[in-house]
């Protein structure tokens, strides 16, 4: 018996940012399995990555806006009233709408219709990358079509989804899988007797071979030769790119050294407009969202990384952010918070350097010590790389993904 279409729910797609699903999905493809994907969004980005060129699966959009297209929502609506699980959707919808009165949970119900109405027919799986909004669709679609479902959990999702609809979308699904201990060890004690499992993401580690060049010595001391400070993430709250800034800020004025900062996001502007209050401008450099092979560059052409992630007021936080696995992949030393994930791969002064969140003064301390000891950014750095290429390249994580969906599936 051949294993069933694996439909993915995706809440958009491609996406820069999301490099790590888009890896995910090529390495199921190259096990054998068969995708089909399923979008809540239309793509914004206006660049993808190589990655997302080789994924051979069919993308499917779903309307973002249910009064955007009707008669499609409303055929769907027909479409699922004649469904087995009708009922039991409506009446798990019906619960989570009486807990939270809003139009995108109806949203992401009129979704599902639609999806349940869409897919191509015979023997199918439904697996949600992301807690909150996809899992919500595959889950009302899996009870329409009465059968179980799936889900991958990351980090925003665990974080700022109620305790209430994790623990029920978990108790549901045969099984979660999530990509640090941090937020196994969450999920599973919400959810007592649900199964929860840990892969690491890891690295697709062909598309980051060793950097094969060398760094200067660089400590600070050149005006002429500063040190070369690399940030990736996008400019949002939880990345803690205005504690970055004070941290700079607050660096001995007689140390010479540039940021570049590459991603995008909502809050660019704010922080360029900090970073001139800061009298920092003059040194970094805004260079957006770029494709994977630009950002590869711009790890070789680095002395260090830094990401000051922190936990916002509504809970939401970094898992552990691909992009320090990425960096250290090149021999790059990352210097990140004591976080949620971030500990799992970074071990204070033997893989990098961490300090608290949300605290300039030690992350300025924590940086200075890195741009004045160029033989520490090696020793570290050349430690950190060999971490990732012994212990988060992808290819387990995916084996392990595989063999859970087809222990799901019975083969």
């Amino acid at each position: 018996m051949s294993d069933p279409l694996l439909v993915v729910v995706l809440k958009g797609y491609p996406r820069l940012s999301e490099t790590f699903i888009a890896q995910e999905l090529l390495g199921l493809e190259r096990a054998g399995l068969r995708l089909f994907l399923v979008s809540l969004r239309h793509p914004t980005d206006t660049r993808i990555h190589p990655v997302h060129r080789e994924i051979k699966a069919p993308v499917h959009y779903l309307p973002e806006y249910l009064h955007e297209e009707p008669l499609r929502v409303a055929r769907a609506a027909l479409s699922g009233l004649r469904l087995p699980g009708f009922r039991a959707a409506f009446g798990a919808f019906w619960r989570d709408l009486k807990r939270d009165i809003t139009r995108n949970r109806v949203r992401r119900f009129g979704q599902a219709l639609v999806m349940a109405a869409e897919l191509p027919p015979g023997n199918l799986w439904i697996h949600a990358h992301f807690a909150h909004t996809p899992a919500s669709v595959a889950r009302y679609c899996a009870l329409l079509r009465g059968q179980s479902f799936t889900i991958s959990a990351h980090a925003k999702d665990i974080w700022t989804s109620p305790d209430w609809e994790l623990a029920e979308k978990m108790a549901q699904a045969r099984w979660t899988v999530t990509c640090t201990a941090s937020g196994r060890d969450h999920l599973a004690g919400l959810a007592p007797g649900a199964a929860v499992h840990l892969a690491y993401h890891g690295l697709d580690l062909d598309r980051f071979p060793p950097f094969a060049g060398t760094r200067p010595p660089r400590d600070g001391s050149a005006s002429a030769d500063p040190v070369q400070i690399l940030s990736v993430g996008r400019a949002v709250p939880k990345k803690g790119y205005d504690v970055l800034l004070r941290a700079l800020a607050k660096l001995p004025p007689g140390l010479h050294w540039r940021l570049t900062h590459i991603g995008g996001g909502g809050e660019l502007e704010g922080l360029q407009a900090l970073a001139h209050e800061l009298s920092l401008d003059g040194r970094i450099t805004w260079q957006g969202a770029l494709a994977q092979e630009d950002v590869l560059a711009a790890y070789r052409r680095a002395d260090l990384f830094v990401l000051a992630s922190r936990r916002t007021p509504e809970g939401d936080r970094d898992g552990l952010p691909n992009v320090i696995v990425e960096a250290a992949s090149q021999g790059l030393m990352p210097i990140g918070t004591e976080l949620s994930g971030i500990p799992e791969f970074v071990t204070e002064g033997e893989t990098g350097l961490l300090c608290p969140p949300e605290d300039p003064q030690a992350l300025a301390a924590v940086l200075t010590r890195a741009i004045t000891t160029p033989g520490l950014r090696a020793r570290l750095g050349a430690a950190a790389e060999a971490r990732v290429r012994t212990e988060f390249d992808a290819r387990p994580g995916i084996t392990r993904l595989t063999a859970l969906f087809r222990s799901a599936w019975g083969g």
